[in-house]
C-alpha cells in the first residue's frame, strides 16, 4: 500500500512520458492532477487505519544487505500529515499549471518524479533511503527552477540552490556514516538505530555526528546562516516551483530533524537544545525583519519562510530543553512544531501561487507597482488577505494552533527566548499590512501603465479552485484541529520519550 502511495505518481509520469508532446497541454497536466487525487484518496485511506502507536504499512525489503541497507518505508504520526501535505500541494500545483503551455509534458512528467520523491522521503525508514530522496529532490528542483523559471536569472539561481544544499546533503551523508559505524552491528535502520542507541553517552564523537546532521538538515529547512540560497531560488522560480520548495521541500529538513536527528541522538540533542532553540528565534526575528524590508513581494514571502521554519527549531530545541517531569510540555512543543509544518505547507503555498498570478498580469513582483488592485480584481484581493491573516497566525487559521502550542510548550524552560520569538508574530503582522495597502488601496496603479487601462485579469477557475482548498485546509485546521491532532499527538509522545532517555 505505501509503496504504491510513492511511486504511483511516478508511474503516472512513465505513461505522460510516452504519449506525444504535440497533445494539448492540459493532458498532460490532467495526468498530473489525477495522481494527486489518487494518492490523496490513498493517504486518507491510511490515515483511518493508522496505529495509534508505532508504525504503520510498513515494507521492508534487503537492498544492499552486506552495507546493512534495506528499502524500509512505514508511516506514523510524524510523517502521514507530511504525506498528505504532499499530496494536497502537488495536486493543487496540478490545477495551476493547467494555464501552463511551455513544455507542458516536461513539466508534468519532473512534477511527477518530484512527488515520488517528496512521498518516498517522508515515508523512508532507513538512512541511505531517505538520502537517496533528498539529493534527488535537489536534482530535480535545479531543473524546474532553471527550466520554468524567469530567464537568465533562474538559472544561476538555480545553479546556486544546486550548489549550497547539495553540499548541506554531503555533511548530512557524512552524520549517516557515522551513526552507521557507531552502531552494532552496523546498521542504517532508522528504527534499530533508535532502539539501540549508539551514542547514549554522548562526547566529541556524537556532538560531531549532531553537528553533521544539523548542518545538513539546516541548509534544506533553512536555518540562519544556511539561508541565503533560498530568497533568490524563489524569486526566479516559477509559482508552482515555489509552492513545492515552501511547501514541501523544506519540511525535509524539519522532518528530518524529527525522525533522525531527535530520536537517534537523545543524549546529543538534550545537551545542545539550547543552541537549537536560539537559532530558531534569531531565524523567527530575522526573518521577520529583513521581510519587511522588501519590496519585492515574493522575497518577502520567501524570507517569511525562514521565519516560520525558525518556531520549528524553537520547538523541537525546547523538547530537548524540558525536564523530565515536563512531558506534556514536551509534547506540546513537537506537536507544535510538526503542525507548523503542515500549516506554513498550506498557507505559503497559496501565497506563493497567488504571486505568480500577479507575476502573470503585470510581469513584476515589484510591490511598488501595483496599487488600488482591490477594485479591479476583488477575488484575487479576497484570497490574498485571507493568505496573508493566515500566515501571521490569526486565531481561526492553523498557523494559530501551530504557535500556540510551540510558544506553551517552550515558555516553561525557555522564556527569554520564546518572548524574543513571540516578536517575529508582530513583525509579520506589520509586513503584511504593508503589503495588503500598497498592493490593493489608493489609487489604481499598474506597472508600466499610469493612468491607463491596462487589462489585469482577476483570478481565473482554475487559479483559484488551486488556492482555494489551501486555505479553506488552514481554516478547517485552526478550527477543528483535532483530526490532525490525534494523529501527531502519539507520535509526538513516543518521540518525546525517545528523547528523554
Amino acid at each position: 500500500m505505501l509503496s504504491l502511495i510513492v511511486f504511483w505518481p511516478a508511474l503516472v509520469g512513465l505513461v505522460l512520458l510516452c504519449l506525444p508532446a504535440r497533445l494539448p497541454a492540459r493532458v498532460f497536466a490532467g495526468g498530473w492532477i489525477a495522481a494527486a487525487v489518487v494518492d490523496l484518496a490513498l493517504v486518507v485511506g491510511v490515515w483511518l487505519y493508522l496505529p495509534t502507536t508505532g508504525y504503520g504499512f510498513t515494507e521492508r525489503v534487503p537492498w544492499i544487505p552486506s552495507a546493512g541497507i534495506s528499502y524500509h518505508v512505514g508511516v506514523d504520526g510524524l510523517s502521514l500529515p507530511l504525506l498528505a501535505l504532499t499530496a494536497v500541494l502537488f495536486g493543487a500545483c496540478g490545477v495551476f499549471a493547467l494555464r501552463e503551455t511551455r513544455r507542458a509534458k516536461a513539466q508534468a512528467v519532473l512534477f511527477l518524479a518530484l512527488f515520488t520523491v517528496s512521498l518516498g522521503l517522508f515515508a523512508a525508514l532507513d538512512l541511505i533511503l531517505f538520502f537517496l530522496f533528498f539529493d534527488l529532490s535537489i536534482v530535480l528542483m535545479y531543473f524546474v527552477i532553471a527550466g520554468w523559471g524567469h530567464g537568465a536569472k533562474a538559472r544561476a539561481a538555480a545553479l546556486q540552490f544546486f550548489l549550497y544544499t547539495f553540499l548541506g546533503s554531503l555533511a548530512l551523508l557524512l552524520g549517516f556514516i557515522l551513526l552507521f559505524l557507531a552502531a552494532e552491528p552496523h546498521t542504517f535502520d532508522i528504527p534499530t538505530l533508535v532502539e539501540a542507541n549508539p551514542l547514549a553517552a554522548g562526547g566529541p564523537y556524537a556532538a560531531l555526528t549532531l553537528l553533521s546532521l544539523g548542518v545538513g538538515l539546516g541548509v534544506k529547512t533553512p536555518v540562519v546562516p544556511f539561508h541565503t540560497w533560498l530568497p533568490p531560488a524563489h524569486t526566479e522560480a516559477p509559482a508552482t516551483g515555489s509552492a513545492i520548495l515552501a511547501g514541501v521541500l523544506l519540511k525535509m529538513g524539519t522532518y528530518g530533524f524529527v525522525r533522525i536527528a531527535m530520536p537517534l541522538l537523545p543524549a546529543g540533542w538534550r545537551q545542545y537544545a539550547l543552541v537549537v532553540v536560539i537559532v530558531g528565534v534569531v531565524s523567527v526575528v530575522y526573518g521577520a525583519l529583513v521581510a519587511l524590508a522588501q519590496t519585492d513581494l515574493k522575497r518577502m514571502i520567501a524570507y517569511t519562510s525562514v521565519n516560520h521554519m525558525g518556531y520549528v527549531l524553537l520547538g523541537v530545541g525546547a523538547a530537548g530543553l524540558v525536564t523530565a517531569g515536563d512531558d506534556r510540555a514536551r509534547e506540546l512543543a513537537v506537536s507544535g512544531a510538526v503542525t507548523q509544518m503542515v500549516s506554513h505547507g498550506l498557507i505559503t503555498g497559496a501565497l506563493f501561487l497567488l504571486t505568480g498570478v500577479l507575476r502573470d498580469r503585470g510581469g513584476t513582483y515589484d510591490m511598488s507597482a501595483y496599487s488600488g488592485l482591490a477594485a479591479r480584481t476583488p477575488r484575487f484581493a479576497a484570497l490574498f488577505a485571507v493568505a496573508a491573516f493566515a500566515s501571521l497566525g490569526l486565531p481561526g487559521f492553523s498557523g494559530f494552533i501551530a504557535e500556540f502550542q510551540v510558544f506553551t510548550g517552550a515558555l516553561g524552560v525557555a522564556p527569554v527566548p520564546t518572548a524574543v520569538a513571540v516578536t517575529g508574530i508582530l513583525v509579520t503582522a506589520a509586513l503584511f499590512l504593508v503589503a495588503l495597502q500598497r498592493l490593493f488601496l489608493g489609487p489604481l496603479r499598474l506597472p508600466d501603465a499610469p493612468g491607463s487601462p491596462r487589462p489585469f485579469a482577476d483570478l481565473r477557475v482554475s487559479e483559484a479552485v488551486a488556492v482555494l482548498p489551501l486555505l479553506l485546509l488552514a481554516l478547517v485546521i485552526g478550527i477543528l484541529p483535532r483530526f490532525l491532532l490525534d494523529v501527531v499527538e502519539p507520535a509526538a509522545r513516543g518521540l518525546v520519550e525517545a528523547v528523554a532517555r
